[in-house]
Order: C-alpha cells, then sequence, then structure tokens
C-alpha cells in the first residue's frame, strides 16, 4: 500500500512538473524578443523617402549657386527664379524685382519670388527621390568619385530630357514663349550646370542618407 500511495505521488508530481515546463514555455514564447528586420533586397521606400528630404538641400546649394553666379555676372540675384517662373506666368515673369511700379500682380513681386523660390526647392525635392535611389542603388557602397559620375549622369539627363524634350514643345504651346530654353534669357550651359551641382550635392550627401538596420545594444 505504502509503494502504491509512492508511486501516485510520483505521478502527480510528474503532471505538476509537466504542467510548470508547459507554462514556462509559454511565458517565454510570449515574451520572446523578435529578431531584428532587415530588409530582403534593396530598401526602395526608404531611400525614395530619405531622397525627398535630400533633395531640398541639394536644391538650395543650387540654388545658392546660381545666385551668387548672377550677382557676379551683374544679373538679378534670382534670375533663374524669374525664368523658371515663366512657365506658370509667361513673359510676365521676367520683369519680377525690378521695382516697376506698374506691376501686373496684385501681390508684391517679393512674394512671387518667395514663392518661385519654394516651387524651385519642392521640384529638387521630387527629383531628390530619383536621384537618391539611383545613386544609392549603383554606387552607394563605392567611393565619392563614384557618386560624383553617377550624380553628373543623372543631372545631364535630367536636364536634357527637362529642356530639350519637355520643355522645348511645352511651354511654346501653353504659353506661347519659350522663354527657359532660350538661350538669351538662360543659357544652356548655366542650366546644365545648375543641374550638375543638384547632382553632385546628392552624391557628397548619399551616405547620410544610407539605411543602417537597427541592432539592439544586447547583441554582440
Amino acid at each position: 500500500m505504502a509503494d502504491q500511495n509512492s508511486l501516485e505521488h510520483k505521478l502527480k508530481t510528474l503532471e505538476s512538473l509537466k504542467a510548470q515546463v508547459v507554462a514556462l514555455e509559454k511565458e517565454l514564447a510570449n515574451g520572446q524578443v523578435p529578431p531584428d528586420w532587415s530588409p530582403a533586397k534593396f530598401y526602395g521606400t526608404y531611400y525614395a523617402t530619405v531622397g525627398f528630404v535630400l533633395g531640398g538641400f541639394a536644391a538650395m546649394v543650387s540654388l545658392l549657386f546660381n545666385v551668387i553666379g548672377s550677382t557676379v555676372a551683374g544679373k538679378h540675384s534670382l534670375e533663374i527664379i524669374r525664368v523658371y517662373l515663366t512657365f506658370p506666368l509667361g513673359a510676365r515673369a521676367l520683369p519680377l524685382g525690378t521695382q516697376n511700379a506698374d506691376s501686373a500682380f496684385v501681390i508684391s513681386d517679393g512674394t512671387i519670388l518667395a514663392l518661385g523660390c519654394c516651387l524651385y526647392i519642392g521640384t529638387g525635392m521630387v527629383l531628390g527621390s530619383l536621384f537618391h535611389c539611383v545613386i544609392s542603388r549603383f554606387a552607394g557602397d563605392k567611393s565619392l568619385a563614384a557618386r560624383l559620375v553617377w550624380g553628373s549622369l543623372l543631372g545631364a539627363v535630367v536636364w536634357f530630357v527637362n529642356y530639350y524634350l519637355i520643355l522645348s514643345w511645352l511651354q511654346p504651346a501653353m504659353f506661347g514663349g519659350n522663354w527657359i530654353t532660350n538661350n538669351e534669357y538662360l543659357p544652356w550651359w548655366v542650366a546644365l550646370a545648375t543641374h550638375l551641382v543638384f547632382g553632385w550635392s546628392m552624391a557628397v550627401m548619399a551616405p547620410f542618407g544610407a539605411y543602417v538596420p537597427y541592432r539592439r545594444p544586447t547583441e554582440a
């Protein structure tokens, strides 16, 4: 009888231990920290988003380049903005900022030029997504020289497509003039240099927008 009671006691103890093991396994499974996530391939969404931000800074650099260049050449500091504003405003944008008493607009010329600068930077932000994705995809782990080559190629391609494949016929069709592509108002080499400076700026800033997977401090 004593042996029988001892056996039952052992079986009950075993069942209790098994139940504790199951409970502990559930607790460990619920409290287990998931592994760090990392993309299986090129993280295009991340690079496009970061490029959108970096593109704004690159646009500011290229705008500053034009402001300094125009001032040195004896032209209006925001000459490139006036020329770009001919797309929505036509020839009326050319005399902006000349302190003309007979302004063609209800709001001041300074406000229009400020809005033009914002439009310029916004355009750079959109292009920044494209530039950053391409540079990071094909030259992200390469030297600065390689990134500058890609930035130059992208800048030249975007300049050629925008000016000679789109604006050369779109602006005359919509506004009756081709002020942007006319060398009298904006020499082709100035427009090309602007795009190159933008591309170089994106190439220099590319490492700051590289994706680095998060690693917890407890990991080796």
